[in-house]
């Protein structure tokens, strides 16, 4: 079920209609009175017409919440519209008569309402600009602290394992050597047993000759050889040789515990220190006063006259200038990484250069007057092929590859998001169809942008593209003399037409804090506009020097890149709001 304005959130990205039946231009001021936006030229007839010339018409960011209406509980006929100061209700106006709130003070509701919704949105203005995007910024931080400490906790176990591998191979090496040891003790011992061994074998030979000594002596072959013996003194036996028993070797087991390995092989700490909190940004005064409070809007309205807008003090000086080798006119840059850009003619010639204006590379293509180009998150050029139906990408060493096929439409203008790397091509047929398709980083196609809720047709010759910050498509259409903006959803938020008779939007881009910057052949300026369409200045006018303007971006430095249909690229810093 579709949401009345007065349900909508603050914050919510919607379509900004003029409320008037029939007028579907943009939406710029609100009656107070009658509760009804509209756009500039209702506006000044409704403050013409005699019944609602003195009705409070002011910015639409300014207008006051329409008070719900709720009939009184005691007076159901009555319309509650007061607040008693007293008894903290709401009542009616009859209510004010009675004998419960005789002397009391009442305050007119839609005040109080008015200062309520001031409030809230000065909240919700606080949450969305610095508490989710600083809780965001804290979340990635979080997540990258996960990121470090997992490396860290992997060093760690790799070293461990290096230092227990280095263990074993120490353990290996003294085992070695122990072994060895043993090995030496052995032959040692065994060459004893052996010495031994010898010494026994002498002596059993010793004893042997001396039996057949002695059985000689008992057989004598002639009285000559007795009277020897006889004669001879006694032979004595020699004793047996004394051996020992060698003393076995014992092996005595280390002594040690799991605690003492724990040791040797090194241990893990948590140093006792205390945790160091993390740095929370704090809050910029101007965060906190960017909706103004009822004095704020009645201080306004008492300033101004009858024919109220927005105003936006912004001021550009000029850098540098950068002239372009190969190139006929400017009408695409990319910026690259490492200060390099590429830059595109009417003619189908692309052009990479560094910021010394040296050519580094040059292609045919078959782009024109269109932003064909752009840079992904990995530093490659996409780029369009109409003629063909493609689209192709130039990796960093210069090779080209065909990357996504588009079929019967013909890709016309690309960006590479820099929110997620999704990439946004706008694109036409022969029958004057347009539309967007967004592709994932991988060239899938995961969106299709072509018609509103009406089943209008939104474009019919999208031929620049870029994304806000909020996620917002916005796309330059020729044809449609207008830049058609929608949400990330694809649902249609709204569509501006310029400030004159004639509006012929060229290249667009947007900047850090969501403003909108688009260039016009028509009246050689380049406008800027908030995130939710609304005028604020001319940036950039034929009197500042600007000729023909035909694209713009404006890179992370806040610098502003502008291209003419001259073969110089300007450079200019912007000047910070006042």
């Amino acid at each position: 079920m579709a949401l009345s304005e007065s349900q909508i959130p603050p914050d919510a990205q919607h379509y900004l209609v003029c409320g008037t039946e029939d007028c579907e231009k943009n939406c710029q001021f609100y009656c107070n009175d009658c509760h009804q936006p509209m756009c500039e030229q209702c506006r000044d007839e409704h403050q013409k017409n005699k019944k609602t010339k003195n009705h409070e018409v002011v910015p639409y960011k300014l207008r006051k919440r329409q008070l719900p209406v709720e009939k009184c509980k005691i007076h159901p006929t009555r319309q509650i519209e007061f607040l008693c100061e007293e008894c903290q209700i709401p009542i009616c106006s009859k209510c004010t008569a009675t004998k419960e709130h005789r002397g009391h003070v009442f305050t007119d509701l839609e005040i109080v309402f008015a200062e309520k919704c001031s409030f809230c949105q000065e909240e919700i203005a606080k949450i969305r600009n610095y508490f989710e995007p600083t809780s965001q910024d804290l979340k990635n931080e979080i997540a990258e602290d996960v990121t470090k400490i997992k490396k860290t906790m992997e060093g760690i176990r790799k070293a461990m394992k290096a230092e227990a591998e280095s263990v074993k191979k120490l353990v290996d090496t003294v085992i070695s050597d122990k072994i060895e040891q043993v090995y030496k003790v052995e032959q040692s011992l065994l060459k004893t047993f052996n010495d031994q061994h010898q010494t026994i074998d002498d002596y059993i030979n010793y004893l042997n000759d001396l039996v057949k000594t002695f059985y000689g002596y008992l057989s004598p072959s002639d009285i000559k050889n007795l009277t020897f013996v006889l004669k001879s003194e006694k032979i004595l036996i020699e004793p047996i040789p004394e051996t020992s028993k060698p003393v076995s070797p014992v092996f005595t087991a280390g002594q040690y515990s799991k605690e003492d390995v724990a040791k040797l092989l090194g241990r893990i700490t948590v140093p006792n220190t205390k945790p160091e909190n993390r740095k929370i940004k704090p809050m910029e005064t101007a965060s906190t006063q960017l909706k103004p409070t009822v004095k704020q809007r009645k201080q306004d309205r008492e300033k101004s006259d009858v024919k109220q807008t927005l105003s936006l003090s912004s001021s550009v000086t000029k850098v540098r200038e950068y002239t372009v080798p190969g190139v006929r006119h400017v009408f695409h840059i990319s910026l690259g990484k490492s200060g390099r850009l590429w830059v595109s003619d009417s003619t189908g010639s692309l052009v990479q250069t560094d910021l010394q204006g040296n050519q580094l590379q040059k292609i045919r293509t078959s782009g024109g007057i269109e932003g064909y180009h752009t840079v992904a998150q990995k530093g490659d050029l996409i780029y369009t092929d109409k003629d063909n139906k493609v689209i192709n990408r130039i990796t960093p060493d210069n090779t080209i590859t065909e990357f996504i096929k588009t079929e019967d439409w013909g890709p016309l203008s690309i960006h590479s998001s820099h929110i997620n790397g999704d990439i946004l091509v706008g694109m036409e047929t022969d029958d004057f169809k347009g539309k967007v398709t967004r592709y994932n980083k991988t060239g899938t196609e995961i969106q299709n942008i072509q018609r509103n809720n009406k089943g209008q047709a939104l474009y019919i010759t999208p031929h620049y593209i870029t994304e806000n910050m909020n996620g917002d498509v916005c796309v330059s259409d020729w044809d449609k003399h207008a830049i058609v903006v929608v949400d990330k959803s694809g649902q249609h938020r709204f569509s501006y037409t310029g400030q004159g008779s004639r509006f012929d939007p060229f290249g667009i881009c947007t900047d850090v804090i969501g403003h909108i910057l688009v260039c016009d052949d028509s009246s050689y300026t380049v406008h800027l506009l908030d995130q939710d369409g609304q005028f604020l200045s001319l940036l950039l006018t034929e009197q500042q020097g600007v000729k023909d303007p035909r694209s713009v971006c404006v890179d992370d430095k806040k610098n502003m890149w502008r291209h003419s249909d001259l073969t110089e690229i300007r450079r200019r810093q912007r000047g910070k709001r006042m």
